[in-house]
């Protein structure tokens, strides 16, 4: 991963009142969680609502609304688009 940007980590520690080390961690998990390829997420994400017994239907409307979110939102897709990325 490249290096952490100094001064989100500056205003971490000043907002939060966490120690330079423990918002450096802060910031760092939260980057590695937004940068999971979106074609990751819509697998994860299908996984785990599936589990929760989820129609596909519902689960395409629920994922997209989530991508659209994102800090760095994703590109809008179709459920079309969602499916052939779990399914291929």
């Amino acid at each position: 991963m490249a290096a952490l940007p100094e001064e989100l980590v500056r205003h971490v520690a000043a907002s939060t009142g966490l120690p330079a080390a423990v918002a450096a961690r802060v910031v760092s998990d939260v980057i590695g969680y937004y940068a999971e390829p979106v074609e990751d997420y819509v697998r994860r994400r299908h996984r785990e609502l599936r589990r929760r017994n989820r129609r596909n239907d519902d689960i395409w409307s629920i994922v997209a609304a989530e991508l659209a979110a994102r800090p760095v939102a994703a590109p809008r897709l179709s459920a079309r688009q969602l499916r052939r990325m779990v399914y291929g």
